[in-house]
């Protein structure tokens, strides 16, 4: 069958599948493919006693992924906002960009505050010069 990821929680790792207005539970030692389920994922699966079971993507090798983030926006933030980490929060590194807003708070607590911008800066430069050219989910940046 083919359905979509409705919803998943990797804490739990256990989820529900949307197929054809059905529900179907699955857990994540049913999940075939070596990159964790996200919410909207397009997958085939099969079926015993209800639930979902064999849950593989559809199509990963099929189409080449698709840039939907700017790199100059990116860098721009990163340039501009990067002590609050978000370049790096709109590129979808949420957790590299908390870390940056508890170092930035870190540095300027112990009075280094011409340091908290740096971080920023240096993302910005990778940024403009494409050395960081994905996004998180590994989408290349327009």
């Amino acid at each position: 069958m083919r359905g979509k990821i409705a919803s998943f929680d990797p804490e739990a790792g256990a989820g529900l599948i949307d197929s054809e207005g059905q529900t179907y539970p699955f857990a994540l030692e049913d999940w075939t493919d070596g990159v964790p389920p996200e919410d909207g994922d397009d997958i085939r699966f099969g079926l015993e006693d209800g639930k979902a079971v064999r849950v593989a993507l559809v199509g990963v090798s099929l189409e080449e992924p698709k840039a939907v983030k700017y790199k100059y926006l990116a860098g721009a933030l990163s340039l501009l906002l990067g002590w609050a980490g978000l370049g790096r929060i709109y590129l979808g590194y949420y957790r590299i960009g908390i870390y940056q807003i508890l170092l930035t708070a870190i540095l300027v607590r112990a009075g280094f505050i011409p340091f908290a911008p740096q971080w920023g800066f240096i993302e910005a430069a990778l940024l403009f010069s494409g050395n960081m050219n994905k996004d998180a989910k590994g989408r290349p940046l327009k």
